[in-house]
């Protein structure tokens, strides 16, 4: 798999970007001719892993969220999405459904929602120094076939 295009993006990690996040990786995906089903996959998974971002990684202080957009020679979408905040102490027990840190008002369900819109979702993190959520999405894109 080889990349053929890529865009970076840095934004700061306030809620106010978190829409701009989501429809910049998905306006770059679209170059593939994705269906409006795999393009709604791409943004809600990248709307999860870049509120999270948000919500734990910074904790209220000041941060940045990198993002790079790959597309790749056989029609995959591969989303990066770093920030370099807190981490997660444990990965996989941040990845069962329902398990929060963010209190009463978040539902610990964001990974599980970005496996669900993904077609392989790799999570990488390091306490103290911050957390890489990466999204494979395959586009199969548009049937040519009007049966």
């Amino acid at each position: 798999m080889k990349t053929v295009n890529e865009i970076k993006l840095t934004v700061d990690a306030k809620s106010v970007n978190e829409a701009y996040c989501r429809v910049a990786v998905a306006s770059f995906a679209s170059q593939l001719d994705p269906t409006v089903e795999e393009i709604s996959d791409i943004k809600t998974a990248v709307s999860e892993a870049v509120t999270n971002c948000i919500v734990h990684a910074y904790r209220a202080k000041k941060g940045k969220i990198y993002i790079t957009v790959s597309v790749t020679d056989d029609s995959t979408v591969i989303v990066k999405i770093r920030d370099n905040g807190i981490g997660i102490q444990d990965v996989k027990k941040a990845r069962e459904p329902l398990f929060t840190t963010g209190g009463d008002d978040r539902s610990g369900l964001g990974f599980s929602v970005m496996e669900c819109f993904s077609d392989k979702l790799r999570v990488y993190s390091k306490e103290g120094r911050g957390t890489t959520v990466t999204i494979y999405k395959k586009i199969r894109g548009k049937c040519d076939d009007d049966s």
